[in-house]
């Protein structure tokens, strides 16, 4: 994996209906894309068919390669694992459900040189009413919290500096934090509008629980954490 740049992890949790179009669109991105791209799933303890899938496509390609957890342990848990094993200098993510498009990562990697973390906004969303006001009204309790200026940190397209990934300091719910902790280490953040499209296949993960009560309980582990930061630069060594 040396000639690597840049990593897309694709979290998975019962997925297998949309997986083969996972494999197709993401293989046709590695021909576009601005840096040269391999992609690694994380199987978050899936009970359907997702790992054989996955471990057929991996076979198929060099590009791919998985992690399979033993059980369940959630979205931040599944990112944390790909932030532990990712061995290129960047590292993007995206969902499995393809609501986000591949090609919309050169437009966040035409921006890391200068920033420590790209995030996608989500432009004209496609989902349903329910979902996009609780995650707006997430969003802007969120923002209140955390001062980080980002509409749309559910976004799941990110482009992160790996060094900067790997020392974030990940608990659940975490992932909806990504810029806001990329700021407690003193890192630049940048948001670039990306298209987003209706699910095709399986089924959303996340109810209003998820997208609402939850995150603002998070707020308050965030602070905490913040007060709590340790932030250091060494000047020299001998």
């Amino acid at each position: 994996m040396q000639d690597y740049q840049f990593t897309i992890i694709v979290p998975v949790y019962n997925e297998e209906d949309n997986l083969k179009r996972v494999e197709k669109e993401l293989l046709a991105y590695t021909h576009i894309a601005s840096k040269k791209t391999c992609v690694l799933f994380v199987n978050d303890g899936s009970t359907d068919k997702s790992q054989g899938i996955i471990e057929e496509i991996c076979s198929g390609n060099e590009v791919f390669n998985f992690i399979n957890f033993k059980h369940n342990r959630g979205l931040s848990a599944a990112i944390k694992a790909g932030f532990d094993h990712v061995e290129t200098p960047l590292l993007g993510y995206i969902d499995s459900d393809l609501q986000t498009a591949p090609e919309d990562f050169n437009l966040l990697l035409a921006k890391i040189s200068d920033y420590d973390l790209v995030t996608g906004v989500r432009a004209n969303r496609k989902d349903k009413f329910v979902k996009n006001m609780s995650s707006k009204i997430a969003n802007g309790i969120r923002r209140a919290f955390t001062h980080d200026g980002m509409d749309d940190t559910g976004c799941p397209l990110k482009v992160i500096k790996t060094d900067y990934a790997k020392r974030i300091p990940m608990f659940k719910g975490l992932h909806r934090f990504l810029p806001a902790m990329i700021l407690l280490q003193n890192g630049k953040i940048l948001q670039v509008p990306v298209q987003h499209f209706p699910r095709i296949a399986g089924t959303a993960k996340f109810g209003v629980w998820n997208r609402l009560l939850g995150p603002l309980m998070d707020c308050f582990a965030y602070l905490w954490m913040k007060k709590k930061y340790i932030n250091y630069e060494v000047k020299s060594k001998g």
